[in-house]
């Protein structure tokens, strides 16, 4: 009798083991999105997304008494499986797996490997359809090779069409990405879990659009943020998250493993040197998805459509998360697998600005005297509340629009970094060619000292090492501007003298000038 229920203990702790579960679908989904660590705005390519994610899923499990391989399907499949969290289970969570052999034809020619199948050919002329009992012997890169009672041929060498049909799927293939966990629980129950786990392959950036109200003096900023979801699952109805700021995250490897490649051809045909992996008639070759186009592109060229778009509500304004910003958006999003979509940032109006023309300029005297170039077209505001602002900005690109006549143009791009609140805002955007700046070596006393008149109100002593320099700026416009020459330093070199106020701005001397309408205005200063 102790024989006969030790091996009915055996047999009832195998069933239990042998459990398998599903979870139910989503009931709940919340995505918090990271951008890639190491990318400063700039364009995405779905196929190389350098951010993640935090997915949280809220699902229902029935769990039988005993332990049960419980399987949440339709997960990320870019889950990092070490990173997952399952709560709100009786006994918590044995062991994690991600089952990784999704159902492909590829997958499904390999995992078919030595089973029974039928072969399906089907006369071209008649229609006909036979049918045969078939084992498949090889499937890879080099074709598929398969036995039936007429002996071991290749597929598609018959000269007729022909295919498998599968009566099953092989053991160990999902339809969908599954992560399964191994739990144990003493009863029957039902429970609510919460599963959370990090995901590679997403990616957010910030676009915006600066549009110059007539009056010259202000502009209307707005701002949308790209979602980007490289990964072949989608995350409907989410709640949806943005993290900005720069946090610390080590590169993780890639932990999908690459897809079976198997081509369905007779082979050999010709020579070798003939071969394609193009698909074409009579080939059936599983690839990747074809590229994405740069969204960088699609945002500029779709900037004056989302002006004029109806916007919804704003997201309320950003919560600390330690050192970093969180942006919630208002509404539930479908984060679509392999699509990127925009969601409302901001929309601020009359926000003041001053426009500055820059010109960076280098004393060096071996350079002598330079040809005139156009100076910067800078526009400058401060992210503060008397500025129309007032609210951390992420980094992004900044599309320019511009009035002319009745019509609103496209007039330049600008990259924007991360701008905490009460920082300045400076966004550069392309050169003004009716604004000119020249620089001019003058003199250099490399010997004895001598004195040499700097302007009418300055006599200067010069001595060995000291440079005299001049700079001309050009103004075609018919209106007056102000212009900015910040002087690059090298090694020891020191500012001693000019004709002009000498500023500081960000550790280097700057001049700030007016220069008058179709006028010139010229700057002596001495370096040593």
């Amino acid at each position: 009798m102790r024989g006969w229920l030790l091996l009915g203990f055996l047999l009832t702790a195998v069933q239990a083991r042998a459990n398998d579960v599903p979870a139910s679908p989503p009931r709940a989904l919340s995505v918090t999105v990271y951008r890639a660590p190491y990318r400063n705005g700039g364009s995405l390519n779905l196929n190389s997304l350098g951010g993640f994610a935090l997915v949280t899923e809220t699902r229902v499990v029935h769990l039988p008494a005993g332990e049960s391989r419980l399987r949440f399907e339709g997960v990320v499949d870019g889950i990092i499986p070490e990173s997952a969290i399952v709560t709100g289970l009786p006994s918590g969570v044995i062991e994690k797996n991600r089952d990784a052999a999704i159902l492909s034809p590829a997958a499904l020619m390999q995992a078919a490997l030595g089973a029974d199948v039928t072969l399906v050919r089907t006369n071209r002329k008649t229609g006909k359809v036979t049918r045969l009992a078939a084992k498949i012997r090889s499937a890879d890169a080099q074709g598929v090779m398969f036995e039936t009672t007429e002996g071991v041929e290749a597929l598609r060498c018959s000269g007729v069409p022909e295919t498998f049909s599968f009566d099953h799927i092989p053991a160990g293939l999902s339809a969908v990405p599954t992560l399964s966990v191994l739990t144990r629980s003493a009863r029957e129950v039902t429970a609510t879990v919460t599963l959370s786990y990090l995901a590679q392959g997403f990616d957010w950036a910030a676009n915006y659009t600066a549009t110059i109200n007539p009056d010259g003096k202000t502009l209307n900023l707005g701002a949308w943020i790209t979602l980007a979801n490289g990964n072949g699952v989608s995350l409907p109805d989410a709640q949806t998250q943005i993290v900005a700021g720069k946090l610390n995250k080590e590169q993780e490897a890639e932990f999908a493993s690459p897809q079976p490649y198997v081509a369905a051809r007779c082979w050999p045909q010709g020579n070798t040197s003939e071969a394609t992996h193009q698909a074409g008639d009579g080939d059936i070759v599983v690839t990747s998805l074809r590229r994405q186009p740069n969204l960088r592109f699609m945002m500029k060229a779709a900037a004056p459509m989302m002006r004029d778009m109806a916007a919804p509500a704003a997201p309320p304004p950003p919560e600390q998360l330690g050192d970093l910003k969180l942006y919630r958006v208002p509404q539930l999003t479908t984060i679509a697998s392999r699509q990127s979509k925009q969601t409302r940032l901001l929309e601020q109006h009359g926000v003041p600005f001053e426009r500055v023309y820059l010109a960076d300029m280098v004393a060096q005297p071996w350079r002598g005297q330079q040809n005139a170039t156009p100076a910067t077209i800078l526009l400058r505001t401060k992210n503060d509340k008397a500025h129309q602002l007032g609210l951390p900005l992420p980094a992004g690109q900044v599309a320019l629009f511009q009035p002319a006549n009745a019509r609103t143009l496209y007039a330049g791009e600008a990259p924007l970094r991360d701008l905490a609140e009460n920082e300045e805002v400076e966004l550069k955007f392309g050169t003004a060619p009716d604004v000119q700046v020249k620089q001019t070596h003058e003199q250099y006393a490399a010997n004895a000292p001598e004195l040499i008149t700097l302007a009418p109100q300055i006599v200067a002593a010069y001595h060995s090492g000291r440079a005299l320099w001049k700079v001309e700026v050009f103004n075609a416009k018919p209106e007056p501007i102000n212009v900015e020459l910040r002087l690059q330093m090298n090694g020891a070199q020191k500012l001693t003298v000019a004709d002009q106020p000498i500023g500081k701005k960000d550790g280097r001397p700057i001049f700030r000038l007016a220069v008058p309408a179709n006028g010139a205005t010229i700057l002596h200063y001495a370096v040593e």
